[in-house]
């Protein structure tokens, strides 16, 4: 006996495989970006987090010494005490030395603050590392921008 070969129909037909790619390269479209950016958004997420605690460790400093590190202290005077130490520091004030950003770069503290408002700036230059930018690169900072209102 010899066995008839039958002829498969049930295989993908060239416009049907050219309709699934399609498919898989809009959907790959929309959700690649937000794939890619999603390890830089969290670090600027950590970086905000991060000052907000330095702000609170800068605010125990304060009500025990009497004042902010000096911009030539630091932000190394939450960690380890200035020379000369003080009077009423009782750091540390960290859990651990924290003076880089997510990105590498030191954060940038300077006491007197040059914003209206606020007693000293304390900023991370973000992704790019430079001051200024947009998205992903913009500064990080403990003030807030005040944008002019339209009129």
């Amino acid at each position: 006996m010899i066995k008839q070969l039958k002829r498969d129909e049930s295989g993908l037909t060239l416009i049907e495989l050219t309709i699934v790619i399609v498919i898989l390269g809009i959907l790959a479209a929309f959700i690649a970006p937000r794939i890619v950016n999603a390890p830089q958004k969290a670090k600027v997420s950590k970086a905000k987090i991060e000052i907000s605690n330095l702000k609170t460790a800068l605010g125990l400093y304060m009500s025990e010494v009497g004042e902010y590190p000096s911009s030539e202290q630091g932000l190394d005077a939450l960690w380890r005490a200035p020379n000369p130490s003080p009077l009423g520091w009782s750091g540390p004030y960290l859990d651990q030395q924290l003076t880089n950003d997510p990105w590498g770069n030191p954060y940038v503290y300077r006491n007197p603050g040059s914003n209206y408002g606020y007693d000293y700036d304390l900023m991370s230059y973000g992704r790019d590392g430079k001051l200024g930018g947009t998205d992903l690169d913009k500064d990080i900072t403990n003030w807030i921008e005040e944008t002019p209102q339209n009129q």
